[in-house]
């Protein structure tokens, strides 16, 4: 700044809160000063603030002062308080007027012994005099005074609040919410009553959308929270007394001053216990009302609001574990807060609710696990902390069966847990609710259900003891219900005896597909028989009589049917030519072209090109069937191409099929060997070119220029010598693990798994919203 240039002087006053001085009869006021000195253009060369307070110090103020006189000599003669100030300085005044002297210990040990009149509505108690809205002003003045006129006034107003009529003229006397707010705020820690009392009134508030407004003003829900942690801290303190006085009585007792002290404490704990849970519900239950609003809900997920209700979750009293509980599994729907829960160990906590006698808290429960459930953690958790065999025995009941059921079924989508259904008595109740359904569809939840169990060996073969099978069968073919059938040809899929049980009613199932009724009840019905690789079943009749060989070639043409109903027929294809007449039969009706025609059109679809394959894979073992596949069509040249594809088991298959295509003729067998050669020597060079060699290292493979000239370096034609004649296609897939395992889903068939219940990135078979 230049020394001449000219200088303004600018001063503000922002006046800020009224309040009452801690000690003294006085009023203090607090305000901002702004100084700012400005240029001769106005603008500021430098900024000062100061706050400030001013002391009205009330001499003359004593029982028998008149509070309005007073209070308007104040506002008058002090400039800086507003005149909408009156009202509030008013109640200053008066409490001023009524505050009295600390008490000495004498006089509060007589106060505390004296009981309250005001009897909170939490214990059942009432309020000797009825509350009128009219007396509200009354009522505030209260909140000015002791401990125990404060939870009276507050009880009163409490009372008024109860009535929803009373809300709307509450809510313009800013006088008196924003009285409760602040005893609330610099009280809560001195009285639960209290605390309770002020925190249900404005639960009264919170139970309604248009007033949420109003209580995030006075930012009643962050102090809720607050509130809350300090409860949990002071019952884990609480915990951790008794717990030392439980110890030291076991560690002495004949120590009967021990034993007293500790009955003593127990019965003061239970006695606090009471009025904390109080508290708790009805912040709890505040919150929850607020938490309608997403934005206030993920406030609170961010000052930990899934930590205090898991803890909260360690309670015996059933009315706050329901609303625990209930506001979990609101949150439980976002993510973020089903991983927080997950960290919390919640499952295992909820796990001892399991069951329980309270209705609402049973169901309340369930209804979270469900939730819970469509995460893989934790419905493993689920199994281990013992809840199986506790949901199994609640699908008896009807009031939880449908939300059971639903857990149930997430659980046995995971295949580690569907074992663990053969331990309970899950499998024979779901068979006696499919029995029990009469003529109607089966429910989609118990079908669904029953679906994935059938998918382990253990719980197929408990399905079908009995007259389990025979019911299933009768049952599915008079419904025509694809989803039972689903079922069935699940069971069908494992090897041993359950596969013999179905030769009974392979007509039945041939009758069916002749039908060509219902597409998706059919199609289950043709993969079941197709899953029949069974040495006892007469294929060649059963086609015949049947006439089914028409059928299956008509259904390989593309666009001829549904794709699953096209690799299904390729599928059963795959089956019936293990057999040597059937081969036979299938080569003559051209099916084999058909085939080629259909790889051409479904090459980019992996599980058609594999299971097209392992058709040509059991045909070339039949005389009859590996000349026309080798002579009169250009299979061989499609399996060589298809040889290096990337899908490992579609080069497993093509492996076996071409190297018994080589062993039976000579000129298909030089030009296999000659394009694995082929192969192999460009995997070689692509190999030698990508390996850069430094500087240092002369060779690549050591010291020795004639390490490459090693006869074993050259490849060599095993695997190509001729088989001794007969050999099945089973001699060979013990030597060539397939599908990683070929044996995956159909065992000593050799066949290759498809994608039927095997895709893990498939969604459920009928998934279930979650609930809030």
């Amino acid at each position: 700044m230049q020394p001449d240039e000219t200088q303004y002087l600018q001063r503000r006053c922002r006046i800020g809160d009224i309040d009452v001085h801690p000690t003294e009869k006085a009023l203090v006021v607090y305000y901002e000063v702004e100084a700012s000195i400005l240029g001769e253009t106005g603008n500021a060369r430098h900024e000062e603030k100061k706050d400030c307070q001013k002391i009205i110090r009330l001499r003359s103020l004593n029982a028998s002062t008149d509070i309005s006189a007073l209070a308007k000599k104040v506002v008058e003669e002090c400039k800086l308080i507003h005149p909408s100030k009156l009202k509030e300085v008013e109640h200053l005044l008066l409490y001023l007027q009524n505050r009295k002297k600390p008490s000495t210990k004498l006089e509060k040990k007589e106060k505390k012994a004296q009981k309250p009149r005001e009897l909170l509505l939490f214990e059942g108690m009432e309020i000797d005099e009825e509350a009128n809205i009219n007396k509200i002003e009354e009522y505030i003045e209260l909140l000015y005074e002791s401990i125990p006129e404060k939870i009276r006034g507050s009880t009163l107003i409490l009372h008024l609040a109860r009535n929803p009529d009373n809300l709307e003229e509450l809510l313009h006397n800013e006088t008196a919410l924003g009285a409760l707010a602040r005893v609330l705020r610099e009280d809560w820690k001195h009285s639960v009553e209290l605390a309770t009392t002020i925190i249900y009134v404005f639960f009264c508030f919170s139970s309604f959308s248009q007033f949420h407004g109003l209580i995030t003003h006075y930012k009643i829900g962050a102090l809720c929270m607050n509130v809350i942690e300090h409860e949990l801290k002071k019952y884990d303190l609480w915990q951790d007394e008794l717990e030392k006085k439980s110890k030291a009585c076991d560690e002495d007792p004949d120590n009967h001053s021990l034993r007293k002290e500790h009955e003593k404490t127990f019965k003061k704990y239970q006695s606090l216990l009471v009025k904390q849970e109080q508290l708790l519900r009805v912040a709890f239950y505040l919150l929850l009302n607020l938490s309608e609003d997403t934005r206030t809900e993920l406030k609170m997920r961010n000052k930990n609001i899934v930590h205090l209700l898991v803890k909260s979750l360690d309670r015996e009293n059933e009315e706050l574990l329901v609303l625990v509980v209930s506001f979990l599994k609101k949150l439980s729907i976002f993510l973020e807060n089903k991983n927080d829960m997950a960290e919390m160990d919640v499952v295992e906590k909820l796990a001892h609710l399991v069951p329980c006698e309270h209705e609402d808290l049973m169901n309340v429960t369930l209804r979270l696990l469900h939730n819970l459930s469509f995460d893989t953690g934790l419905r493993t958790k689920m199994v281990h902390v013992g809840l199986l065999p506790k949901l199994t025995a609640l699908l008896g009941d009807d009031t939880h069966k449908l939300v059971v059921m639903r857990i149930l079924y997430h659980i046995s989508v995971d295949d580690k847990s569907k074992s663990m259904f053969a331990y309970t008595d899950c499998i024979p109740q779901l068979m006696q609710m499919l029995f029990e359904h009469g003529e109607e569809r089966i429910d989609t939840e118990l079908i669904s259900f029953c679906i994935n169990l059938a998918a382990n060996k253990t719980n197929s073969q408990i399905m079908c003891e009995g007259n389990g099978l025979k019911m299933l069968m009768r049952r599915a073919l008079k419904l025509k219900d694809p989803l039972l059938m689903k079922m069935i040809r699940n069971i069908s899929q494992h090897d041993g005896p359950l596969k013999q049980l179905f030769i009974d009613y392979v007509g039945d199932l041939a009758a069916q597909i002749k039908k060509e009724g219902d597409e998706e009840f059919v199609i289950e019905c043709l993969g079941t028989m197709a899953n029949l690789t069974i040495p006892d079943l007469d294929w060649e009749l059963l086609l015949k009589e049947y006439n089914l060989v028409p059928f299956l070639k008509d259904h390989l043409k593309p666009g001829s049917a549904e794709d699953d109903m096209i690799l299904e027929v390729v599928i059963m294809i795959g089956t019936v030519s293990m057999d040597d007449s059937c081969a036979v039969m299938l080569a003559k009706s051209g099916i084999i072209p058909a085939l080629i025609e259909l790889l051409n059109a479904q090459q980019e679809d992996d599980e058609f090109v594999c299971q097209i394959i392992y058709v040509f894979y059991q045909m070339v073992f039949h005389q009859a069937t590996r000349d026309v596949i080798i002579k009169d069509t250009q299979a061989p040249a499609y399996l060589i191409d298809l040889m290096h594809d990337k899908n490992v088991e579609i080069r497993q298959v093509c492996d076996n099929t071409l190297d018994i295509i080589a062993e039976y003729d000579e000129e298909w067998g030089k030009k296999i060997q000659s394009e694995k050669f082929r192969w192999h020597n460009s995997q070689w060079l692509e190999m030698v070119e990508s390996r850069q060699m430094e500087d240092g290292e002369p060779y690549m493979y050591g010291d020795d220029p004639e390490a490459l000239e090693q006869p074993d370096l050259f490849y060599s034609t095993d695997g190509m010598m001729n088989p001794e004649p007969g050999i099945s296609p089973d001699f060979y897939s013990q030597f060539h693990p397939q599908n990683g395992d070929f044996n995956a889903c159909n065992g000593s068939d050799g066949r290759p798994a498809t994608a039927y219940g095997f895709r893990p990135d498939e969604p459920f078979f009928h998934g279930y919203g979650s609930t809030r």
